[in-house]
C-alpha cells in the first residue's frame, strides 16, 4: 500500500533540526561552492530568506516553498488546452448557466450588501474565474471579474464586514447561526488573486479592516455554526498571507482565536463530510506554522491516514464521501463530489508549501490526472456531482441510498449540481498555479509537471526563464531550458515522485548519476546561463496494487497514471439547451471483466502501446489517449448492474472464471468517464479461487444515531439475558418519528418471513409499530401478512407473509410519541 507518512516525520530528529532550529538563522544566502552541487534533499532550505518572493515572516516556520505572482507560469500544451476549455465552457460562461451569478441586484455587488444570491455560489465561481483570466491573459474574463470585485470592495460597510449582510445578521440558506463568515472566507482567495495579478492597495485596506471587525465579534459565535465551522482553517489562510505583507502583530492573535474557535481537527475528526474532510485536515498544519507545535503537524497527516486509511482504500487518490464517508460503504463504486476533488488539490498544494514534502504533491497529481478530468464532459461543457473509480452507467436515476445523494447526481449536466458547479472552476487554475515555486536562498523548485514556461527572479535578482517541454504525465521525459541576460548562480529542485524507483538526469548533455532516490527533491545548484539545458527522465512501468481492505481487488497504475477498461460510451442528450446540452452516458461494451495477472511478476501481464507523434490537445478523452495498456481478462457473468444503474459491488478475489480469455485494453483513468479501474484478480493455475457470490450491499438507513454502527443491525450479534452493551443501531433524538431501514440485493431474491430484535433502554422504547416494504427495484409495497406484527422485548419479533420476489425490502419504524427506537438486529430470508 501507498505510504501515508511524509518523508520528514519519518526522522524526527531530522523535523526538530530543519523546523525548529534554523528559524532564527539569518537572511542570507550562502557562497556558492565553486563546483555544481548535484544531490538529493528531504526539503528545500527552510533557513534565509527569499529577496523577491512573499513567504512566512518570523514568529512563523518558514515556509520552504512560496508561491510565485499569478501570471508568472504560462502554461502550455495539455494544461493550456484544459484552462482554455475551461473558458469556452461552462465555467467561463457561467453568468450564461448559473441562476447565482447574474450581477444584475447580486448581493455581493450591492453598496448595501442588500440583494439576492449572497452565499458561497458567486465567490466560488469567481475564485477560479478571476485566476483564469489573469492566468490565459483572457481580457473578457478579467474585465467581467473586475466589475464583481470592484462591487465587492466598494460594498464594505463602515464596521468592515463585506459582502452580503444577511450573512451577518440572519441564517443565510439555513446553513448558519448568529453570523456565517463561510461566504467572505472564500471571496478573500479572489481578492488576494486581484491584489497579486494588480497590486491595488485597497485589497490590503479591505482585509485590515475586516480582520479587525472580525476580532469584535463574540466568541460565542465567531466560526461557529456549521460550514464556517468545519472550514475555519481558510480564514486562517487569508489571516496569514495578510500578515505576511503587513507584518501587524494583532493579526497572529486573531489567527491563535481563530484555530481555537474552528472544529478541533487535532484532537480528533470532528465532521465525515467528504468537502469538509477534504479541506478541513489540514488546519492543524496550517497552525503549525505560528505554534511551532509537532503534535498540530501531526495531526493533521493523522487525519488524512484515518479517513484515507477506510475510505480511500480505492485507486485515484480519492476517498468515497457521496456525501458523508459512512461506514460501510467504503467499495470502489463510492463516490466523491467534484468539490471534494478540487479542495483536496488545494489542500495538497497548499501542504506542500507549508512543509516542502514531495508526497502533496505526489497526491495532488494522482487526484488531477486520475479523477479530477472524468467529472466533467471531455469539452468542459458538463459536469457531474459524483466520480467513483468504478461507474459504469451515468444516467439520470437515483442511487440512492447505495449513493447518498437522492435524485440524479451521476448524468452530466452544466445546469446542476449547484455546489460544484461553481466551486469546480478553481481547480485547473489552482493547480497551473503550483507548477513552480520559488524556495528560499532565491531559488526555484518544479513542483508538479506540465508543459509550461516559467519567469521568475532567482539568485542576485536576474530574472531567468525556463521552458519546460514534457508531455508528462504519459510520456516519461521533461525538459527544462534556461534562458538569462547573464550568468546567474541558483539552486534549481526537482520534485522524484513517490511511484518513481530511478531516475535519469542530463546537463548540457552529459549524465549525472546522482543514484535513485524516490520521494525527495533532486537539488541542482550551479551557474547557470542562457542554453543550459536539464533532461529529467522517469522511466515508467507498470506496476499493481493489491487493495486488501476492498475484496483484494487491484489496480494497474504506470507512472502517475491510473488504468482503466476501456469502456465504449453512448452519449443520450436529455436536456438543456444546443449549447449547453445535458447528457446521460451509457455503457456499448462489457465491463465486467476481470484481470490475469502473474502475481510474482505483474508487470509482464501487460503490453504498453504508445501511440507516436505528439499528443491529442485535450488527451482525456477515450478516443485520444496517448498511450495504452493491453492486458489478459475473463468475463465474470455473475457481475451485474444494480436494479437503479449502479454498477455492482466487487467480489472477492482471486476469483474464479470459465469465460474465455480475451484481451482488452486499459486506458488512463482521467480520460475514463465509464471506468472500471479497480479490478478482481481472476485466479491463476493452481490456485482454487473464490467464486463470485453476489455481495449483499450494506444496509442504509434514514437517520442513524451519530454514536451507532449502522452494519450492528446484521453483525449476528443480539443481546443475552439482561445484557445491554451490545451493537445497535437507533433513530435516537428524532422522537415519535417514522425511520426505515434498508437492504439491497444485487439480484432478485425471494423473501417470506423477517424478524427484528428491537432495543427497549431507555430513551429508546419499543416501537408504537412496524412494517415490511418490498421494491422489485421501481416501487414501494408492503407485503401481505395474515397474522400482523407483533412487537416483543428482549426478544425476536417475527412477521410471515406472502413469499415476494424482491431487489429490496426495508423495515418501516413507527416511534412512540416523545421517544425513538432502534434494532439490535434485522433478519430477513425465505
Amino acid at each position: 500500500m501507498r505510504p501515508y507518512l511524509p518523508r520528514h516525520l519519518r526522522f524526527p530528529g531530522l523535523v526538530l533540526f530543519l523546523f525548529l532550529g534554523l528559524l532564527q538563522a539569518p537572511a542570507v544566502r550562502c557562497a556558492q561552492p565553486e563546483s555544481p552541487v548535484v544531490r538529493f534533499v528531504d526539503l528545500p532550505p527552510e533557513s534565509g530568506a527569499n529577496d523577491f518572493y512573499v513567504g512566512n515572516r518570523r514568529p512563523l516556520i518558514a515556509n520552504p516553498l512560496l508561491a510565485l505572482p499569478i501570471g508568472s507560469i504560462e502554461p502550455r500544451g495539455w494544461i493550456r488546452t484544459q484552462l482554455q476549455l475551461m473558458a469556452d465552457g461552462f465555467s467561463g460562461n457561467l453568468t450564461e448557466v448559473s441562476q447565482w451569478c447574474n450581477i444584475n441586484g447580486n448581493a455581493w455587488v450591492s453598496p448595501v450588501g442588500r440583494g439576492e444570491h449572497g452565499w458561497e455560489e458567486v465567490p466560488y465561481w469567481l475564485r477560479g474565474f478571476t485566476a483564469l483570466g489573469y492566468i490565459l491573459e483572457d481580457q473578457r474574463i478579467i474585465d467581467e471579474s473586475r466589475k464583481w470585485i470592484e462591487g465587492v470592495i466598494e460594498g464594505q460597510g463602515k464596521d468592515g464586514f463585506f459582502g452580503p449582510r444577511a450573512n451577518l445578521e440572519e441564517a443565510a440558506v439555513s446553513h448558519t447561526t448568529d453570523n456565517d463568515l463561510w461566504p467572505n472566507m472564500i471571496m478573500l482567495y479572489v481578492l488576494r488573486t486581484y491584489y497579486d495579478a494588480t497590486g491595488d492597495s485597497r485589497v490590503l485596506t479591505l482585509m485590515k479592516r475586516y480582520f479587525k471587525w472580525q476580532t469584535t465579534v463574540p466568541l460565542s459565535v465567531f466560526v461557529q455554526g456549521t460550514w464556517q465551522h468545519w472550514r475555519g482553517g481558510d480564514n486562517l489562510d487569508s489571516i496569514y498571507w495578510l500578515y505576511n505583507r503587513t507584518g501587524e502583530s494583532w493579526l497572529l492573535d486573531l489567527a491563535r482565536i481563530n484555530h481555537e474557535q474552528t472544529a478541533d481537527w487535532t484532537a480528533e475528526i470532528p465532521t465525515w463530510h467528504g468537502v469538509n474532510l477534504a479541506q478541513g485536515f489540514r488546519e492543524p498544519a496550517q497552525y503549525f506554522q505560528q505554534s511551532h507545535d509537532l503534535r498540530h503537524l501531526r495531526a493533521a497527516i493523522r487525519d488524512y491516514d484515518t479517513f484515507m486509511g477506510i475510505y480511500g482504500q480505492v485507486p485515484g487518490g480519492l476517498f468515497g464521501a457521496d456525501e458523508n464517508a459512512r461506514p460501510g460503504f467504503t467499495g470502489p463504486r463510492q463516490a466523491a463530489e467534484t468539490c471534494t476533488m478540487a479542495e483536496f488539490m488545494h489542500s495538497d498544494e497548499m501542504l506542500t508549501q507549508i512543509t516542502g514534502d514531495p508526497i502533496w504533491a505526489d497526491r495532488a497529481e494522482e487526484i488531477a490526472f486520475n479523477s479530477f478530468p472524468a467529472s466533467m464532459t471531455p469539452n468542459l461543457r458538463g459536469l457531474h456531482y459524483l466520480t467513483a473509480p468504478n461507474m459504469v452507467q451515468l444516467d439520470r436515476r437515483s442511487k440512492s441510498p447505495l449513493l447518498e445523494n437522492t435524485g440524479d447526481t451521476l448524468s452530466y449536466n452544466p445546469w446542476r449540481y449547484r455546489c460544484c458547479q461553481h466551486n469546480v472552476a478553481f481547480g485547473w487554475p489552482y493547480y497551473a498555479e503550483s507548477l513552480w515555486m520559488a524556495t528560499r536562498g532565491n531559488g526555484l523548485a518544479a513542483v508538479l509537471y506540465a508543459p509550461n514556461s516559467v519567469s521568475a527572479q532567482v539568485g542576485d535578482g536576474t530574472r531567468v526563464r525556463i521552458e519546460e517541454s514534457t508531455d508528462y504525465p504519459f510520456r516519461s521525459q521533461i525538459e527544462f531550458r534556461i534562458s538569462a541576460e547573464k550568468p546567474v548562480s541558483f539552486p534549481l529542485y526537482l520534485r522524484i515522485p513517490e511511484w518513481s524507483d530511478q531516475v535519469e538526469v542530463e546537463l548540457n548533455g552529459q549524465r549525472l548519476s546522482p543514484g535513485d532516490s524516490p520521494g525527495r527533491w533532486l537539488e541542482l545548484d550551479r551557474s547557470w546561463q542562457a542554453g543550459d539545458i536539464v533532461r529529467l527522465r522517469f522511466p515508467m512501468k507498470v506496476r499493481v496494487e493489491d487493495w486488501t481492505k476492498n475484496k483484494d481487488s487491484i489496480s494497474v497504475s504506470r507512472g502517475p497514471l491510473t488504468y482503466s477498461l476501456r469502456i465504449e460510451e453512448r452519449w443520450e442528450k436529455y436536456g438543456g439547451t444546443d449549447e449547453w446540452p445535458a447528457y446521460e452516458v451509457y455503457p456499448a461494451s462489457a465491463w465486467n471483466y476481470g484481470l490475469i495477472i502473474d502475481p510474482a511478476h505483474p508487470e509482464s501481464s501487460f503490453k504498453v502501446v504508445e501511440k507516436e507523434g505528439p499528443i491529442a490537445d485535450q488527451p482525456f478523452a477515450i478516443d485520444a489517449v496517448p498511450v495504452e495498456l493491453l492486458a489478459r481478462a475473463r468475463k465474470i457473468p455473475q457481475w451485474h448492474l444494480e436494479s437503479n444503474g449502479l454498477v455492482g459491488a466487487i467480489g472477492q478475489s482471486p476469483v474464479q472464471s470459465d469465460s474465455p480469455v480475451e484481451e482488452v485494453r486499459l486506458i488512463p483513468m482521467g480520460a475514463a468517464r465509464l471506468r472500471i479501474s479497480a479490478f478482481p484478480r481472476i485466479a491463476g493455475k493452481g490456485e482454487a479461487g473464490y467464486p463470485w457470490t453476489v455481495p449483499v450491499s450494506p444496509p442504509v438507513a434514514s437517520f442513524m444515531w451519530h454514536e451507532d454502527q449502522i452494519s450492528s443491525v446484521n453483525d449476528g450479534i443480539v443481546p443475552g439475558p439482561g445484557e445491554k452493551n451490545v451493537p445497535r443501531m437507533t433513530f435516537r433524538s428524532h422522537l415519535g418519528t417514522a425511520e426505515w431501514i434498508q437492504y439491497d440485493f444485487p439480484q432478485m431474491r425471494k423473501l417470506s418471513w423477517s424478524e427484528a430484535f428491537f432495543v427497549s433502554d431507555g430513551e429508546v422504547q419499543l416501537p408504537q409499530s412496524w412494517q415490511i416494504l418490498w421494491s422489485d427495484g421501481q416501487s414501494w409495497q408492503p407485503v401481505v401478512s395474515g397474522g400482523g406484527y407483533p412487537i416483543e422485548k428482549d426478544q425476536f419479533s417475527r412477521v410471515t407473509f406472502q413469499p415476494v420476489e424482491v431487489r429490496a425490502v426495508r423495515i418501516v419504524i413507527q416511534s412512540r410519541p416523545e421517544a425513538s427506537s432502534g434494532v439490535y438486529e434485522w433478519r430477513v430470508g425465505e
